[in-house]
């Protein structure tokens, strides 16, 4: 995340981060999640769904910081943001 200034405490700021989880089939291609994504992780996919829309697919995972933004606007409950541990993360690299 980039600051406007250096916080005094930066060191022991922990930046939460997210996994994203997509119901394909749910999905009617309104963008409300790409356009209103503050870190730009999502973005429209040139694939189609069984209803003939373009669900969202991520191309920044490691960008989430789960705002759960994406989630808040969905009007089809499409698209949800599970908070990852950085423990959890590192171990499964």
């Amino acid at each position: 995340m980039k600051y406007w200034r250096t916080p005094l405490d930066i060191d022991k700021l922990k930046i939460p981060r997210g996994e994203l989880h997509i119901i394909k089939e749910r999905c009617k291609g309104c963008g409300f999640c790409v356009e209103y994504c503050p870190k730009g992780v999502l973005q429209l996919s040139t694939e189609f769904n069984s209803k003939g829309y373009h669900p969202p697919e991520v191309v920044k995972p490691e960008e989430c910081v789960n705002c759960d933004l994406c989630e808040m606007l969905c009007p089809d409950f499409a698209i949800y943001c599970v908070r990852v541990e950085e423990d959890e993360k590192e171990v499964s690299k």
